[in-house]
């Protein structure tokens, strides 16, 4: 029987891989949690660069199980977002980056007209369509302590102290003033950054 593909979507800038080492790890660790190997990946033997990517963000998405499946290179667009929809869904596990996202898909489908979705699973928040979220409190941005996804730029940022981990229930995000969105291709500096009132 054939393993379900999961994937790690690196940053490229100026031609290079972008907190490799954080998804190195993930990887990493999903290969031995979820399908049993203990060998370990080093990405940048594995990843090469072609000649075509510029300069410019590139995103690079590399699809594997027990072996790499396919990697793929393309220029990155970053999204606008103004309005973002709360959804809910007390069953949805997205643990490990599984290349198969049809829960979070259907997920997305009931945003109306919002641009992204808040997902709150057992009336806790968790995690956008593709971003981990931090809300601002008094100078302070805390991300939810229960991701669907623990990301490599949250964890790059936690272990910066750029963000502190806490219990984040739905109704408690009318404490804070604004939440940012980020993921790997999408850095602290480049996030989406709303207020509150912006979601729905």
């Amino acid at each position: 029987m054939s393993l379900q593909l999961c994937f790690e979507t690196i940053c490229v800038k100026d031609r290079q891989l972008i907190n490799l080492s954080y998804h190195e790890a993930r990887l990493n660790k999903t290969r031995t949690e979820l399908f049993g190997f203990t060998d370990s990946w080093n990405l940048s033997e594995l990843i090469s660069i072609p000649d075509d990517v510029t300069d410019a963000y590139y995103k690079c998405r590399l699809a594997y199980s027990k072996t790499i499946d396919n990697i793929k290179w393309e220029p990155y667009n970053f999204r606008t977002i103004s309005k973002i929809q709360r959804v809910h869904d007390a069953t949805i596990n997205y643990s490990y980056k599984y290349d198969d996202r049809t829960s979070l898909n259907k997920l997305y489908e009931k945003r109306g007209d919002a641009e992204e979705i808040l997902i709150i699973k057992n009336r806790m928040v968790t995690d956008t369509l593709y971003c981990n979220v931090a809300f601002l409190k008094d100078g302070r941005w805390f991300t939810p302590d229960t991701p669907l996804l623990p990301g490599t730029q949250r964890a790059f940022l936690l272990d910066s102290g750029i963000i502190e981990e806490v219990q984040i229930p739905e109704s408690g995000i009318s404490q804070y003033s604004h939440i940012r969105l980020f993921n790997a291709m999408v850095n602290w500096d480049n996030s989406t950054v709303l207020e509150i009132k912006t979601i729905f």
